[in-house]
């Protein structure tokens, strides 16, 4: 079992005949995820070889969706035609999309969003900005590596990419159900609080590892959440406790104003709530292995 993604969803990748695209539909087919076509207009009709696998390259994801049955989109354009794509799937009413893409403009995320919105919320984004969401052994979309971790029954959902590779590689030896990088961009798709209801009630989750970080007030209002909707036990790290009031830090939202979005003001909104919190990813992993033992 697994949120969102499965071994029965058929993904496509918007974008897949370009670097980044195709690299990324290489490593997910070598991870076992049914992908089963790309979309790119200019390309529309031809077929791209990867490793004897051969996919067709649709003109529209309205297109790809009609051929192929397919569930989810992965995202992969360069950030100036990021929205058109992101909208582009919500007009085709893909249940899922994920956009990896890096350097959005916030207007532009905003934008697709308010569109998302306007047309009844079809379509669940992921992103922008983001690794991907993972099921071990059963499917991957995106970029997060397929072989950090074994399935288990842990649920993951982090601002971070690289933290959520770290966090998945610490408790590889328990193992995980779906691993969802939210991204950290100031306007986002999914969040905490959508990821913590979907793992909430999934029968084969029994424990969340939450990760933040400085900025926004994201996390304390998924600590809000977790003290009134949860109650499985919750794990969580803030990353930058040791960040300088003022500057931005690895990601567009991660930034202090005065003394609001700190890591330890996070820290102890979700400490009333119930949730355990390391001061490091290893002291994070230590404190769910306890939970899991």
């Amino acid at each position: 079992m697994a949120i969102w993604l499965t071994k029965e969803s058929k993904v496509i990748v918007q974008g897949m005949t370009g670097s980044e695209g195709s690299k990324h539909t290489r490593r997910m087919l070598a991870a076992g995820t049914n992908v089963v076509g790309g979309v790119n207009p200019r390309k529309a009709g031809t077929t791209v070889d990867f490793d004897g696998t051969s996919l067709p390259v649709f003109a529209s994801v309205g297109e790809a969706i009609k051929e192929t049955g397919a569930d989810v989109s992965v995202i992969f354009v360069p950030p100036a035609f990021t929205k058109a794509a992101v909208v582009e799937a919500i007009d085709a009413e893909i249940p899922l999309a994920v956009v990896i893409t890096e350097g959005v403009p916030v207007q532009d995320s905003a934008a697709a969003w308010a569109y998302n919105v306007s047309k009844g919320n079809k379509t669940r984004v992921i992103g922008p900005n983001c690794p991907g969401i993972a099921s071990p052994g059963a499917s991957n979309a995106g970029i997060i590596p397929a072989d950090i971790t074994p399935a288990g029954r842990i649920g993951l959902v982090s601002k971070s990419g690289t933290l959520t590779y770290q966090l998945m590689y610490e408790l590889r030896d328990i193992g995980f159900s779906t691993s969802v990088g939210i991204g950290g961009d100031p306007v986002i798709g999914t969040t905490h609080i959508d990821a913590l209801r979907a793992f909430q009630d999934d029968p084969d989750t029994d424990a969340i590892v939450m990760i933040g970080e400085i900025g926004g007030d994201a996390e304390e209002r998924a600590a809000e959440f977790i003290k009134e909707h949860v109650t499985k036990p919750v794990v969580g790290y803030i990353a930058g406790f040791t960040a300088p009031p003022g500057k931005t830090m690895g990601h567009a939202g991660a930034i202090i104003s005065g003394s609001a979005g700190t890591a330890d003001a996070k820290k102890v909104a979700l400490e009333a709530a119930g949730v355990k919190v390391g001061k490091t990813p290893s002291e994070t992993a230590r404190l769910m292995r306890e939970v899991m033992s």
